[in-house]
């Protein structure tokens, strides 16, 4: 079965060719005992603003991983949130294994069940970041019980804008707000959120700062897997949160930083450009995996995320309808003994809990999604993104625009070589399109391994 992450076998790649270094930081009162090895390894962005990428390997995003890893860090860094929120010092002694154990897959109810904290504060909302964060951000919402929204790129639908925001260093720069109406943005309550990676935390300050002005709060939390900000970072959160008279809180499974030394986006932009992706696994006599398009119903009121909004009330429907789409998928999954289910750029959450669910005594399943992330595909040791899989897709349900997309690795995760899951299982909520080009067929191609394409399909009830 998929395993979850461990000390390299050969030291860095990036770190031998082009200097990046990445160190711990101080453990601190906060800390649960995680490194940066833990959760992290570095890539390297096909993108001028910056060269490094730190890729998770808990995450389910660049690599394939078992969801009960995602599951359970995910929750971790929610009653890790409560936890702030509620004035703790610290966290308690016996979380240091339980987020041991929640990086090599324990059972994420389990290890919630282990996880004895404080209550959520009263009001609390969780707003996720596209397209990285939308699964993490959900899962921290699920451990404190609260509302969720994430942010999207789609503008298609009749949901109105309710507020937007840039992300500078990011190759796709522009993020919206739409919520439904069932959600709203405004409250007396903390608001949480959640980001992978908390970088500078610039970001996440100036959509506090944006909101703050329309519907001010007492306390913002950033949470993010692993926090690299500077110390300079921080005093710009402190004076932001003094201008406006709030709190600013910060929470991460660990601290560290990433050292990249002057003039590394150049050099890796002269040395990397044209790069390759890294050669199919497997026998290059091997034909295509074939392709089979199901469709998979959901119900039309029932939200499959939360890029309009995500609320307590649709939890309990939200699980019975995973298990039986789960149910009817694994009809389609055969005698498939290794399963490898694949989301699409934003639509994490679900596919996650399908991959939980279809895991089973004789069937293991690992996670991870498409995404938009131009990352360099080095075909090398010590580096983690060794494969680059390209295909089309609509940039909206029913547009007849296409554009370029990516998967990285989609091999399975627990064997050095890499290999090859028995069935990929690929849930699109309207991105996919049909033909050679389209996820599935480039999957299928490079793989060598049979493919699912599941497409939700709204239904009344």
């Amino acid at each position: 079965m998929p395993s979850g992450p461990s000390v390299p076998a050969v030291p860095s790649w990036a770190a031998r060719r082009y200097g990046i270094e990445v160190t711990d930081g101080p453990a601190g009162p906060w800390s649960v005992g995680l490194s940066m090895n833990d959760l992290t390894r570095i890539a390297l962005r096909r993108n001028p603003k910056r060269a490094q990428l730190l890729v998770s390997t808990v995450l389910g995003k660049h690599l394939p991983v078992d969801p009960r890893v995602v599951a359970g860090t995910g929750r971790l860094l929610g009653a890790l949130v409560a936890a702030r929120m509620a004035g703790e010092p610290g966290p308690p002694a016996e979380w240091a294994p339980a987020a041991a154990a929640a990086v090599r897959g324990a059972d994420p109810d389990r290890l919630t069940a282990a996880l004895p904290g404080p209550a959520p504060a009263p009001g609390v909302v969780t707003l996720g970041f596209a397209e990285t964060a939308t699964s993490l951000g959900h899962l921290v919402a699920d451990q404190l019980g609260a509302p969720y929204l994430h942010s999207t790129r789609r503008a298609d639908g009749p949901v109105p804008v309710a507020a937007g925001f840039v992300e500078s260093h990011s190759h796709a720069t522009d993020h919206l707000l739409r919520p439904d109406g069932r959600l709203t943005l405004a409250g007396d309550g903390p608001l949480v959120l959640v980001d992978d990676e908390l970088s500078t935390g610039r970001t996440a300050l100036n959509v506090i700062e944006a909101l703050h002005a329309r519907y001010p709060r007492p306390v913002y939390v950033l949470a993010g897997l692993v926090d690299v900000r500077s110390l300079a970072s921080d005093g710009v959160r402190a004076e932001l949160a003094d201008r406006l008279g709030c709190r600013i809180d910060v929470v991460a499974l660990t601290r560290g930083a990433v050292r990249v030394p002057d003039g590394t986006a150049e050099r890796v932009a002269r040395d990397l450009d044209g790069t390759a992706p890294g050669a199919p696994a497997g026998d290059g006599g091997t034909p295509p995996g074939t392709v089979r398009a199901v469709s998979l119903p959901w119900p039309a009121r029932l939200p499959h995320g939360g890029r309009h909004g995500f609320v307590a009330a649709d939890r309990v429907e939200f699980d019975a309808t995973v298990r039986a789409a789960a149910d009817a998928l694994a009809r389609h999954c055969g005698d498939a003994r290794r399963v490898l289910v694949l989301g699409t750029e934003e639509l994490m959450y679900l596919p996650l809990r399908l991959a939980l669910a279809l895991r089973t005594a004789g069937r293991a399943t690992a996670f991870q999604s498409t995404t938009r992330s131009p990352v360099h595909a080095i075909d090398e040791p010590g580096y983690p993104i060794r494969r680059r899989i390209d295909f089309t897709s609509a940039p909206e349900p029913g547009s007849s625009d296409r554009v370029g997309r990516h998967v990285y690795n989609a091999g399975w995760p627990d064997t050095a070589g890499g290999g090859e899951a028995d069935l990929i299982v690929v849930v699109d909520d309207g991105h996919a399109v049909d033909g050679p080009a389209g996820v599935a067929a480039s999957v299928a191609r490079a793989t060598r391994t049979p493919v699912v394409l599941t497409r939700l399909t709204a239904v009344a009830g």
